[in-house]
């Protein structure tokens, strides 16, 4: 089943022979790096080997939140948000950006008192995150037929258009300077001296001493033709949209049972983020202890089996030369069957507590593949023994509304510029160097 119709946006025919920095993916992580670089008149290519925003970038479902982030997310969440007010002037284009406000919702006094602890948490970061009652809960929620615990609420949570956001901003970049090729796959990198000297895509070499990696669910299989161990697997969320309807609420939220996005369209994005899956893949093994603390505290919402995924990631684990084709011109786009019956599900739950839903007709289910790391927490971060490398990925279902933030972080690695927030929570070493692992608490 095909993901998500994004907005046409133009791209290069002609790949250039040399850049100051070569950005590895277009979605929104991608796009956004290649965007704050040509603004600062770096000299940026970008290669996406599918199309823009074609897998996770696109599939998502449009929050751009700062609620309920991991603690070390919350100023980059911030500082993007900032970026999301601006950036339909700044690229001249439409992503459908509003703030509109963000319910989680409670169910349970455990609810309640996991809110309480986070929004103490956050608190010293100035958000404006609040808890409400059960009579300012149902007034969200227009014609809610549940009464629940409560909620705790972010006025200033927006939502945005996942399949306008990375076309509008990647045709801001290239305004701004930066060259963005399509259907053109980076197979590895060169190097000399012990630097990055260049880029080997499928349309020929780009010369260059500096790359960004943005690659999402793809990053990993990239890091381990350089002889990287990036940790990181793949979970799948289904997520459905309903044509217009009027009468629902105007902004997004979520309980245990289905989360609503409404859209730029009039419709909702629906989805319940209690129900993803994991396919079991080498990765799976290679991984096993990293990811084990994650594992505990996801509980039931990650479901693990075989699938498709399993042998096909069976046979693509060994390195292929670069002078051939491999996994990534061979899957241009990551289009994964979506579990139609829980986003129905989840559709059912919500329209069961809002009448304005149950007529509500379905346009299209799609899921997407997220690039999960063992802690939930971005790697943004160069690496150690690779100069000239920059890591963006692993983004663990929060990447798209922190994405220009994201972008920005990434572009002030790679320059050396004054980071937009403070990087040292991003490093890719936190793996490696003996850091206690972190997981969030649930909010």
């Amino acid at each position: 089943m095909p993901g998500p119709t994004l907005d046409p946006t133009g791209t290069d025919q002609t790949l250039p022979k040399k850049a100051d920095v070569v950005v590895i993916g277009g979605g929104i992580i991608g796009v956004s790096t290649a965007l704050f670089l040509a603004e600062r008149g770096v000299d940026v290519v970008l290669c996406e080997k599918g199309a823009l925003g074609g897998e996770q970038s696109s599939r998502n479902w449009g929050w751009v939140r700062v609620m309920g982030r991991d603690r070390r997310e919350i100023p980059l969440a911030i500082e993007a948000q900032k970026i999301w007010d601006g950036l339909d002037a700044r690229v001249g284009g439409n992503t459908g950006f509003c703030r509109s406000g963000i319910l989680y919702i409670a169910e349970t006094e455990r609810d309640l008192a996991n809110q309480a602890r986070w929004l103490k948490l956050a608190q010293a970061h100035g958000v404006d995150t609040r808890p409400i009652g059960a009579d300012e809960t149902l007034s969200l929620m227009p014609g809610a037929t549940r009464r629940y615990k409560g909620a705790l609420y972010t006025p200033s949570d927006a939502r945005a258009e996942p399949q306008k956001a990375v076309p509008a901003i990647a045709s801001g970049a290239r305004k701004a300077g930066a060259s963005i090729v399509t259907g053109c796959a980076v197979r590895g990198i060169e190097k000399s001296a012990g630097r990055i000297s260049a880029v080997i895509t499928e349309k020929g070499q780009i010369e260059t001493s500096a790359v960004v990696l943005a690659g999402g669910a793809w990053s990993r299989l990239f890091c381990k033709g350089l002889d990287i161990r990036l940790p990181q697997l793949k979970v799948r969320n289904t997520v459905l949209r309903t044509g217009p309807i009027t009468g629902g609420p105007d902004g997004a939220g979520a309980t245990s049972t289905y989360a609503y996005r409404k859209r730029l369209d009039g419709g909702y994005t629906i989805a319940n983020g209690g129900i993803n899956q994991h396919a079991l893949v080498p990765d799976s093994f290679s991984f096993f202890r990293d990811f084990q603390a994650a594992k505990k505290a996801e509980g039931e919402a990650v479901q693990v089996g075989l699938s498709a995924r399993s042998w096909q990631e069976l046979f693509e684990i060994s390195a292929v030369p670069l002078d051939r084709p491999g996994a990534f011109e061979k899957h241009r786009i990551l289009d994964p069957k979506p579990d139609s019956k829980s986003a129905l599900m989840a559709l059912k739950a919500a329209a069961d507590v809002m009448p304005a839903l149950r007529n509500a007709e379905v346009e299209q289910v799609w899921a997407g593949l997220i690039d999960v790391t063992p802690d939930a927490v971005p790697v943004i971060s160069k690496h150690d023994d690779m100069p000239g490398l920059v890591i963006a990925t692993g983004f663990s279902g929060h990447g798209f509304g922190i994405g220009p933030g994201a972008g920005h972080l990434a572009a002030d690695l790679v320059t050396g510029n004054t980071p937009i927030v403070d990087p040292t929570p991003f490093r890719f070493s936190r793996f490696s160097d003996g850091t206690p692992l972190e997981i969030a608490p649930p909010v």
